[in-house]
């Protein structure tokens, strides 16, 4: 095996879903680069790999810089680095960004061992626009940085990605229910772990879901794309609750029955009466 830096994907739940290239890197590195070594034992012993003569070294965000370099130095040296995350792919959300870079700068061997991945995981599960999507992270959990990024991203013609933690969930659909309010929404939990879900609907269906079903695990939540399809469903239906009544109670009608921006649906209907 050529000696540099492996990025190896380790399962995101389900143990057998380990690629053979995972194992035989695994087995065969001499350095096990990982984010708590604690978690990369425990998934050795589960493999029921041998962590006899390797060196397990930790690199999180505060000591990447720092630890990049003496990887690539190892690896010019001769010897074979695996870096792995927690679970899932290396770098999604998580440190490697750095490491991957210098090692292109400094042209030492870098490659990707690929496997599971929590976003695109979901994404297959959710039934939403999979042709484009953005993957955005972990959203903030400080109220204005959250309703702040939201409104970064709901103009985005592409289906967006984030993730989430289960204790922040119901808050965070309470943002969604405002500035997504006429989007489908999809949550996914546990994937590929004995009680996985996928849950789809408006941000306030899905709210009222979870405030009766605590979430636990890990989440993805994603937002289909805003299009114009999004109005033209309403529009026809909108000019009949207009004949049959005044404005202000079609416009409510429409809303409470699509779960639509009541501003929007307001616009639209002094349009239509014009």
């Amino acid at each position: 095996m050529k000696n540099g830096i492996y990025l190896v994907a380790t399962p995101i739940g389900n143990i057998s879903d380990i690629t053979l290239r995972a194992l035989d890197v695994l087995k065969n590195a001499d350095i096990i680069a990982c984010e708590d070594t604690r978690v990369t034992k425990k998934l050795f012993s589960l493999l029921c790999l041998s962590t006899s003569g390797k060196n397990f070294v930790t690199m999180h965000d505060h000591n990447e810089e720092d630890i990049s370099q003496s990887l690539i130095d190892s690896a010019k040296n001769g010897h074979i680095i695996a870096y792995v995350s927690d679970a899932g792919s290396p770098l999604i959300s998580d440190p490697g960004y750095k490491l991957s870079k210098k090692c292109r700068k400094q042209n030492v061997y870098i490659t990707t061992i690929p496997g599971a991945c929590a976003a695109i995981c979901a994404l297959q599960l959710s039934g939403l626009p999979s042709n484009c999507f953005t993957f955005a992270g972990f959203i903030p959990n400080k109220d204005k940085a959250r309703n702040d990024f939201f409104n970064k991203y709901k103009n985005y013609d592409s289906t967006l990605i984030f993730y989430e933690t289960a204790n922040r969930l119901t808050k965070t659909l309470e943002v969604a229910k405002d500035i997504f309010a006429d989007r489908e929404i999809s949550v996914a939990r546990e994937i590929t772990k004995l009680y996985e879900e996928c849950k789809t609907g408006s941000a306030k269906e899905l709210l009222t879901y979870y405030i009766e079903n605590q979430p636990k695990g890990e989440i993805v939540l994603m937002v289909a794309p805003k299009t114009e399809t999004n109005q033209i469903d309403y529009e026809s239906e909108l000019m009949e609750e207009m004949k049959k009544s005044s404005l202000k109670t079609a416009v409510k009608t429409i809303v409470e029955k699509y779960d639509l921006n009541k501003n929007e649906v307001y616009q639209k209907a002094l349009g239509l009466k014009k």
